[in-house]
């Protein structure tokens, strides 16, 4: 039996994001978002399902304020809906957005629930991207004064403003292989996405310094742990071209304040990196509080022979086009089970060699898991109960992993669980529950699953058996 001691300090938190939790998106000044646009553009998501409605969040928070408090958890991590609260993404301001995140706010901290705020998860203005998106350098000059004003309402209650969620998904789903909004297909726009983005970050992030200075600063990157299918020099130059787009591109110029050389090389073809002006590296590298780290599975990678079958098994959807720009001489091999319901594979130690890594090389970063968590088939069983053993299972595994890291002197301050409630799970709309809490979608009814009461019992006592029940 292997069990895990955590510290009081040690923060439990969960996460959810606007738009895959609010609904309400034309109501009290919203405006449209890429996701709205995206969700209602036929053939984009399963079952042509969009946000509209989601889990009604916006009608139901002070509900679910309530499972928060219940489960025992001292942080919860949201996000702030851009268009809710400056519709058209410059001018403006709509202070019914804002008052709905300022009651938002003050409830958690009348639970004694630290506000975790993320300034941007995926939504942005649809005004904006008419304009040119993420791969318009604007758009980051946007953000920084939509941060202003998110920032200056909300000031010093939000304990920590996390700028970004997952640049990563930002720039290449959405600007390279189109399978998330804006649906975009064009690898150089990917590439400015990418730096756009992480000017973004920075420009947030010296806003929440000199508006916040109390306040905690983050950003959550969904960082990739590849794995070579051989040790043979090709393969291990695929997985260093794949951790360059995947993982380097955002380490880089957030914690290095530069982008790495070998980026720049490989994607030559693809762009000339000339949107990056003298001084942004330096802006980006706005100093953080805390590291959010994102993880769900890893990647198998080897260098193709130019003959066989392309393999493309990156758990990143299916389309056409490839969001590994300038990468089409690997291939992404698919893995041994089990699989959640994503088709991702379980892989924890994967977890704990990801941690270490970042120790390894920003040792005096610290960091929480802003995101870890599984979809699988959850059934109602006959005794109106969720019984999501492989959840518990898989949320148990990881959370040993990432003990495994914080005993091996990972800076590791705290978890939150992947998600607070089903939700409108992007392009696979209401078909996959990540949720602790169900939600019947007809009825809007939350349901504890096993998975939370065994995650409310982890939040009371610091103690992780990882001996299954």
């Amino acid at each position: 039996m292997t069990q895990h001691h955590f510290p009081e300090s040690f923060v439990w938190g969960s996460a959810t994001a606007a738009y895959q939790i609010e609904g309400a998106v034309t109501e009290d000044g919203r405006g449209p978002s890429i996701w709205d646009t995206y969700s209602h553009t036929p053939g984009r998501t399963l079952n042509g399902d969009t946000g509209d409605v989601a889990a009604d969040h916006y009608h139901r928070w002070a509900e679910d304020l309530g499972h928060i408090t219940d489960l025992g958890l001292s942080a919860y991590r949201f996000s702030i809906a851009w268009p809710r609260v400056q519709p058209g993404g410059s001018g403006r301001f709509n202070q019914a957005g804002i008052d709905f995140y300022s009651r938002l706010v003050d409830g958690l901290l009348e639970r004694g629930v630290r506000p975790v705020a993320t300034m941007y998860h995926w939504d942005l203005p649809q005004e904006l991207e008419d304009a040119g998106g993420w791969a318009a350098r604007e758009t980051a000059l946007r953000f920084q004064e939509y941060a202003a004003g998110i920032v200056g309402a909300l000031g010093d209650r939000v304990h920590t403003w996390t700028t970004l969620n997952e640049p990563w998904c930002s720039a290449y789903l959405g600007y390279a292989s189109g399978v998330h909004a804006p649906g975009r297909t064009e690898p150089a726009a990917a590439l400015a996405a990418v730096h756009h983005l992480n000017l973004a970050h920075g420009l947030a992030g010296r806003v929440v310094r000199e508006l916040a200075p109390t306040a905690e600063l983050s950003v959550t990157l969904n960082l990739h742990v590849i794995r070579p299918a051989s040790d043979s020099e090709a393969d291990r130059d695929a997985v260093r071209r794949i951790d360059a787009l995947a993982n380097r591109a955002f380490l880089g110029p957030m914690l290095d304040g530069e982008y790495p050389a070998d980026l720049l090389a490989d994607t030559a073809s693809v762009t000339d990196w000339s949107f990056v002006r003298e001084g942004d590296e330096k802006l980006i590298a706005v100093p953080l509080d805390v590291l959010g780290v994102n993880y769900y599975s890893s990647t198998l990678v080897r260098a193709w022979d130019g003959v066989s079958p392309r393999s493309d098994a990156d758990g990143h959807g299916a389309s056409t086009s490839t969001p590994w720009v300038a990468a089409d001489n690997v291939d992404f091999l698919p893995q041994p089970g089990p699989y959640t319901a994503m088709g991702w594979n379980i892989d924890p130690p994967a977890l704990t060699e990801l941690l270490l890594r970042l120790r390894r090389e920003y040792p005096s970063q610290p960091m929480m898991i802003t995101e870890n968590g599984a979809a699988f088939d959850d059934v109602v069983s006959a005794d109106g109960r969720i019984h999501d053993d492989r959840r518990i299972d898989y949320l148990r595994r990881h959370i040993g992993a990432m003990a495994d890291a914080r005993a091996q002197g990972a800076d590791v301050r705290g978890y939150f669980v992947w998600s607070l409630l089903d939700n409108f799970e992007w392009g696979y709309g209401y078909d996959r529950r990540f949720g602790i809490i169900r939600v019947d979608y007809d009825t809007q009814v939350r349901t504890w699953k096993d998975s939370a009461h065994w995650y409310q019992r982890l939040a009371a006592t610091g103690e992780l058996d990882q001996t299954p029940d």
